[in-house]
């Protein structure tokens, strides 16, 4: 779901920019030393998981994981998907360096929308009500990010309006497999790591 350069206007450019680095911001503030191993694990779960993609128009279709990454990482969901988009950019062109902050804009906002409806879901000593969180979580990761570049790119100029519609209907297969591979996941972790999903880190902190 990257959106390539030479797409957007400036003002969607600056405007993605802008919302990437105030999460990148707050996101780093919430970091400690002993967060930076799962924030290292979900920022490269990200990269492999996006490394396989479907061109569709100006933006692509893939496993995002952005949901798994919010629900654990929080805010610090924006740092560490910004390292994984740049080392994609740089690495394998899949986006771009002038739509970075637009790309980390529309996955981590995602990200943290979802670790702010879904936490609480996760948290509880419940086992339906865990996999439940973790399937919208997943679910939803994909579906905003989906809206957010879809709301990009129509903003863009009405070329795009159908692009921006077969973007977010492209995805609904990816939307489907990440909720039942977050939820299954959720249910793991509450087995092996629950202080992950927990709401003492510091990284969770609101």
């Amino acid at each position: 779901m990257h959106i390539a350069e030479g797409v957007l206007n400036t003002p969607g450019l600056i405007g993605g920019g802008v919302i990437a680095v105030t999460g990148t911001a707050i996101g780093l503030k919430k970091i400690e030393y002993k967060d930076m191993p799962r924030i290292a694990v979900l920022s490269s779960a990200f990269f492999v998981a996006s490394l396989i993609h479907i061109p569709v128009g100006p933006a692509s279709a893939h496993l995002i994981l952005n949901g798994l990454a919010g629900i654990i990482l929080g805010w610090a969901s924006f740092p560490a998907l910004l390292l994984a988009l740049f080392l994609q950019a740089i690495l394998f062109q899949f986006g771009g360096l002038t739509t970075l902050g637009v790309n980390t804009a529309t996955m981590a906002s995602a990200s943290v929308l979802c670790f702010l409806f879904f936490r609480r879901m996760v948290k509880i000593s419940n086992k339906f009500w865990n996999f439940t969180g973790g399937f919208l979580t997943g679910f939803f990761g994909v579906l905003l990010a989906g809206i957010f570049v879809a709301s990009v790119l129509a903003l863009n100029g009405e070329f795009f309006i159908p692009v921006a519609k077969m973007i977010v209907i492209a995805h609904i297969p990816v939307m489907v497999i990440e909720g039942i591979l977050t939820g299954f996941v959720i249910l793991f972790l509450k087995k092996i790591r629950p202080e992950l999903l927990g709401g003492n880190q510091n990284i969770n902190r609101q």
